[in-house]
């Protein structure tokens, strides 16, 4: 069995180490540390490279955003990490800013004990957005009120199938419920969602879904896509 080492970082003491406890009983979860502030949480993530920070977004000295923009900037070679954010609440506004700073996704705090242990799995694996209807939801109205800054050039380098798989990964599908909706495998669902982190210059699936939606690929408002008759195509 693979442990999954986890760090995790909150200004409230009774917080923190009720989620170390909760994460300690998961048999394939190791908690290597725990953090106090955003600086604390930096320097022991590259002490003690774990797979994944449970990071608080507001705390003091340095706050998520900025510790998780610190850490994902790390040259991979050095740290790998993956950042899962902690909010009170689903609209947080601080949550959006955590997802471009380059969290791999969020949960709230009043998550039950399995919900947790989820979520760090998957996080740690890559395969999926967390909670995709919340997340899709935020991303969708801080786009909506926020002009859009990414440039959709890229975009042009990929396939329609690649453009696709994007515009399917932005709507929260795992690589499995992909592969079933294109009746291909899955394996060349992960081919191809390789090849489009390449060719955007994006670390994982959360970025994915926020560029697609600040390209307009996805509109929140239910909208047709940048590229209308794409999604009809079928291998």
């Amino acid at each position: 069995m693979t442990m999954i080492r986890v760090l995790v970082a909150d200004d409230q003491v009774m917080v923190r180490q009720g989620f170390s406890v909760l994460l300690a009983a998961e048999p394939d979860i190791e908690v290597v540390g725990q953090a106090a502030n955003g600086l604390d949480a930096v320097a022991k993530a590259a002490e003690l490279r774990p797979d994944v920070v449970l990071m608080d977004i507001r705390m003091p000295e340095l706050d998520g955003i900025q510790a998780t923009r610190r850490l994902v900037e790390f040259e991979p070679a050095e740290l790998d990490v993956k950042v899962l954010m902690l909010t009170t609440f689903d609209l947080d506004e601080y949550v959006y800013e955590a997802l471009r700073a380059g969290a791999s996704g969020f949960l709230l705090k009043d998550a039950s004990a399995a919900e947790l242990a989820h979520a760090v799995r998957v996080v740690a694996a890559g395969e999926a957005l967390l909670t995709p209807n919340l997340t899709k939801r935020l991303i969708a109205e801080f786009t909506r009120l926020s002009p859009r800054s990414r440039t959709s050039d890229r975009i042009d380098d990929l396939t329609e199938r690649e453009t696709e798989v994007l515009s399917l990964v932005a709507q929260g599908m795992s690589n499995l419920e992909i592969a079933n909706h294109l009746v291909v495998a899955e394996q060349t669902v992960k081919t191809h969602v390789g090849r489009i982190l390449v060719k955007l210059a994006l670390r994982d699936r959360t970025q994915l879904a926020v560029y697609a939606y600040e390209i307009g690929l996805i509109r929140p408002a239910g909208s047709r896509p940048r590229s209308p008759g794409f999604a009809d195509q079928r291998r």
